[in-house]
């Protein structure tokens, strides 16, 4: 079985042997790594592929550069995107300049988490986390993804 995977660099739909995401996968659009173990600041304009087109489930994270809460919790989701790559993508939106994307997934504070797949929002949460209890909280809301 093969899975789709949005390239973090050149945004290109790749398809990926499920065998093959941990063997570090390339892009074959623009020979980059699939998965750079952190989090991808994504813009309006790319947002959509990266949640409607991955097959993986895509975590976003909503902040603000002013936000400090957002900014604690920066390095935790970094730790976090280690653990969870290659089976979640970890995603950031600046709620300050990609404002279309916070009204449209009505983003009241931040941080904001929310768990996408196929396109679908299946989870949210809002305030700050550990490295810890962000794993938990992605693991416990995506059960089929770690099976």
């Amino acid at each position: 079985m093969s899975l789709h995977i949005v390239c973090p660099h050149c945004h290109a739909t790749n398809r990926v042997p499920t065998e093959r995401l941990g063997a570090s996968p390339q892009c074959g659009a623009c020979h980059q790594a699939l998965f750079i173990a952190q989090p991808i600041e994504l813009t309006e304009s790319h947002f959509n592929r990266h949640i409607a087109y991955n097959d993986i489930p895509v975590l976003v994270d909503f902040w603000a550069p002013w936000c400090g809460p957002c900014r604690m919790m920066a390095p935790a989701l970094t730790k976090a995107a280690e653990i969870l790559e290659p089976k979640v993508r970890l995603v950031k939106v600046n709620t300050e300049e990609e404002q279309g994307l916070a009204v449209r997934y009505n983003i009241r504070s931040i941080p904001t988490l929310a768990l996408f797949k196929g396109g679908q929002e299946m989870a949210r949460q809002s305030g700050a986390m550990s490295e810890q209890d962000l794993v938990r909280w992605t693991q416990t809301n995506n059960n089929d993804t770690y099976q």
